[in-house]
C-alpha cells in the first residue's frame, strides 16, 4: 500500500510539472522529494552530480557553437543539400534533421528547417506532410545517437557509475544504426502517405481563394546565397574536432591518462570526466579563435534548453531515485523477473516515461538509473535505446506544434480523435523498427 501511495505522489509529480515545462518539472519534483523523506520516511536519494555536470560542460560548448555562427553554416550545407535534391524531400529531409541532431545535441535545430522543407515539397507539388511530419520525428529520434545530447552523455555517466565500462564509440554503435534505421524506414512509409494534392479536395477548396492560394504558394526564408563570416566556419570545424577527439580517447582508453583508485589499480579518467574536459576546451577554443561574446552565450537558444534539461534532470532524477531506493528490493525481484521473461517490457517503461515528462533525458533519468540498480542487463536496456522517444504519442510537443504551424497548405495537422495526428504513425514505425535494430546491435556490440 505504501509503494502504491509513493508511485501515486511521483506520477501526480510528473504529470503535473510537464505542464509547468521543464524547470517547472523541476521544482515540482522537490515536492515529491519532501513529501517522501518527511511523510514516508525514505532516505533522501543522491542527485546524478555526474550527470549534471557533463550535460552542463556540453550544452555550454553547444552554446558557443550556436552563438559562433557554426551551427548557421549546418543549417546552410543542409539547405543545399535539400534543394538539390527536391524530388527526394520526403527521404532525405528527416535523414538530414536526424543527422543535424545527432551531430549538434539538440532536436532544436528542425525549426529553422522546417519551412525551408516546406517551401521544397510545396513547390515540387508533395504534400507537405509527407516529408514534414517525419523530419520532425526524426529530429527527436537524432537525440539518442549524438556524442553530445544530454540524453546520451546521461547514459555514459550512469553506465560508468553501475560499473559498466563502455565506451562512447560502443554506445554510438547501437543507438545510430538504431535511430537512423528507424527514420529510414519512417520515411520510406510517409513516400506515399495521404492524397496527392492535386486530388486532395479539402486542399483544392482551400487554394480556390486567390489570397490563400498565395500563402499556401509563398516564398520562404532561405539561407542560400548568404555569405557567412570564416568565423562561422572555424567555430563548426573546432566543434567537429572535438567530437572527433571525444570519440578516439574514449575508444582507446590507453590514450589517456592513468591514475589510482581506492584500491590502488592503475584506471583511466573515467568517460564522463574526459567529456566534459574537452567540451569546456572546444568552447574555450572557440572563445579565442573565433571571437564570441561569451556574455552572449547564455542567450542562445540551444544553451538556454541545455539548461532547462540540465535542472529537470536534477529534479526528476532524484525524486526518482528516492522512490525507487526505498523499494529496491521488491523492484529486483518484480522487474528482474519481467524483464528476464520480456524483454520488451523495458522499452515499454521507457516509452510511456519519455510520454510522460515529454523528454527523452528526464525519461532515461528515470528508467536507466533503476533498471541499472535491479541488476537489468545493460545490453538489453541498450537494445531498447528507441524507446526513449515517446512524447509524439499526443501531439504536444514544442517540435511537432512548430511543425503544424509553419506547413502553410494544412496538411500537417492534429485530426479531429487527437491521437490520429500527422505524427503517429511515423513516430511508431520510428521507435519499433529502432529496437528491433537496437536489439540486434546491442547483442552484437556490447
Amino acid at each position: 500500500m505504501e509503494m502504491f501511495l509513493g508511485f501515486l505522489v511521483l506520477l501526480c509529480c510528473l504529470i503535473v510539472g510537464v505542464r509547468h515545462g521543464g524547470i517547472g518539472l523541476a521544482v515540482i519534483s522537490g515536492i515529491g522529494l519532501v513529501v517522501y523523506v518527511f511523510v514516508f520516511g525514505y532516505k533522501p536519494g543522491t542527485p546524478p552530480i555526474a550527470v549534471m555536470l557533463t550535460i552542463l560542460a556540453v550544452v555550454t560548448c553547444a552554446g558557443f557553437l550556436q552563438t559562433s555562427g557554426g551551427l548557421t553554416v549546418m543549417l546552410q550545407y543542409a539547405e543545399k543539400f535539400l534543394r538539390n535534391n527536391p524530388k527526394h524531400i520526403t527521404i532525405f529531409a528527416p535523414l538530414t534533421t536526424w543527422f543535424l541532431t545527432v551531430l549538434c545535441g539538440t532536436g532544436h535545430v528542425v525549426y529553422t528547417l522546417l519551412p525551408i522543407i516546406y517551401d521544397i515539397a510545396i513547390k515540387q507539388n508533395i504534400r507537405p506532410e509527407r516529408p514534414m511530419a517525419v523530419s520532425s520525428v526524426a529530429s527527436q529520434m537524432g537525440i539518442c545517437a549524438s556524442p553530445v545530447s544530454v540524453a546520451i552523455v546521461s547514459i555514459v555517466s550512469f553506465m560508468s557509475t553501475a560499473g559498466y565500462n563502455y565506451t562512447l564509440a560502443q554506445l554510438l554503435a547501437v543507438s545510430i544504426p538504431a535511430t537512423g534505421i528507424g527514420v529510414l524506414c519512417a520515411a520510406l512509409w510517409s513516400y506515399r502517405r495521404g492524397k496527392d494534392l492535386d486530388k486532395d479536395e479539402r486542399f483544392q477548396e482551400f487554394i480556390k481563394d486567390p489570397a490563400n492560394r498565395d500563402y499556401v504558394y509563398g516564398e520562404s526564408e532561405s539561407l542560400q546565397g548568404k555569405q557567412l563570416p570564416s568565423s562561422f566556419y572555424h567555430a563548426m570545424y573546432i566543434f567537429f574536432i572535438g567530437i572527433a577527439v571525444i570519440a578516439i580517447l574514449g575508444n582507446f582508453p590507453d590514450l589517456v591518462p592513468h591514475f589510482p583508485n581506492a584500491k590502488g589499480e592503475m584506471k583511466a579518467i573515467s568517460g564522463t570526466d574526459l567529456i566534459q574536459m574537452i567540451m569546456l576546451v572546444v568552447a574555450a577554443v572557440i572563445l579565442f579563435v573565433c571571437k564570441v561574446k561569451a556574455k552572449d552565450v547564455g542567450n542562445s537558444q540551444v544553451f538556454k534548453s541545455g539548461i532547462v534539461a540540465l535542472v529537470s534532470v536534477y529534479g526528476v532524477a532524484w525524486m526518482a531515485g528516492t522512490f525507487f531506493n526505498a523499494h529496491m528490493a521488491f523492484l529486483k525481484d518484480f522487474l528482474g523477473n519481467a524483464v528476464a521473461e520480456y524483454p520488451w517490457a523495458f522499452a515499454i517503461i521507457a516509452f510511456l516515461t519519455s510520454k510522460l515528462v515529454n523528454s527523452q533525458a528526464a525519461a532515461i533519468a528515470i528508467v536507466f538509473p533503476m533498471a541499472l540498480s535491479v541488476g537489468m542487463n545493460p545490453v538489453i536496456i541498450m537494445s531498447f535505446i528507441s524507446a526513449c522517444y515517446g512524447y509524439f504519442f499526443l501531439p504536444t510537443y514544442p517540435s511537432d506544434l512548430a511543425c503544424i504551424g509553419f506547413d502553410r497548405s494544412g496538411t500537417t495537422r492534429i485530426g479531429k480523435y487527437i491521437l490520429n495526428h500527422s505524427f503517429m504513425i511515423p513516430g511508431l514505425i520510428g521507435v519499433f523498427s529502432g529496437c528491433c535494430v537496437g536489439f540486434v546491435m546491442a547483442h552484437i556490440v556490447l
